[in-house]
């Protein structure tokens, strides 16, 4: 069975996804494929370089993410330019990654732009991890250091709650206790391998 999760920024998704993963599910992650793409050597860094120039990379060649941040959050077309570069080659490697699983895992691909990618419907069931807007930006100022501005520029710069709620097969609630998560977690978990927790 295959299975979107996803989730705005700061929604707890990561969470989710390392709660399923320890249920078994193959996790294959949107976010972690978009970084690998861009590891110093890898043609996609040198394709990112080429398009927004070497300031953004770090005195050791690595991505300066804050600093392609800085650029990409405030401008949706650098954005869109980012993703079109990006975007094809983490498909690539899902591709990949969900050749080699076993033909009768729980597959879970963790997208954060699920609901912007128009994906949805490829998808045997859709998760959703939802957290109120101010519940989000309040994470990233607090765990993250970010200014309530950034914050909001990154809420602003995905898919709307309701857009997201709105390609949800299961939504999966965050704002109560870990525990809490766990527990509905676990249930949703129940349902997609037919109640075999």
């Amino acid at each position: 069975m295959r299975v979107g999760l996803t989730g705005g920024i700061a929604s707890g998704k990561s969470t989710v996804s390392a709660i399923l993963s320890e249920l078994g599910a193959v996790v294959i992650d949107g976010d972690a494929l978009a970084r690998e793409v861009v590891e110093r050597g890898t043609p996609g860094l040198q394709r990112v370089v080429e398009a927004f120039g070497s300031g953004i990379l770090t005195a050791e060649g690595d991505l300066d993410r804050p600093a392609l941040g800085a650029i990409v959050f405030a401008d949706e077309a650098r954005r869109k330019e980012l993703e079109s570069i990006v975007h094809p080659l983490v498909f690539e490697r899902i591709v990949e990654l969900e050749g080699s699983a076993d033909p009768d895992a729980l597959v879970v691909h963790d997208i954060p732009l699920l609901a912007e990618s128009g994906r949805a419907p490829t998808f045997d069931a859709v998760l959703v991890v939802d957290v109120p807007v101010e519940t989000q930006v309040q994470r990233m100022l607090e765990l993250r250091g970010m200014t309530r501005e950034d914050a909001e520029a990154r809420v602003r710069a995905q898919a709307t709650r309701e857009q997201r709620l709105a390609i949800a097969t299961h939504v999966i609630d965050n704002t109560g206790t870990l525990e809490d998560l766990r527990r509905r977690v676990l249930e949703v978990h129940a349902e997609l391998v037919g109640g075999a927790a």
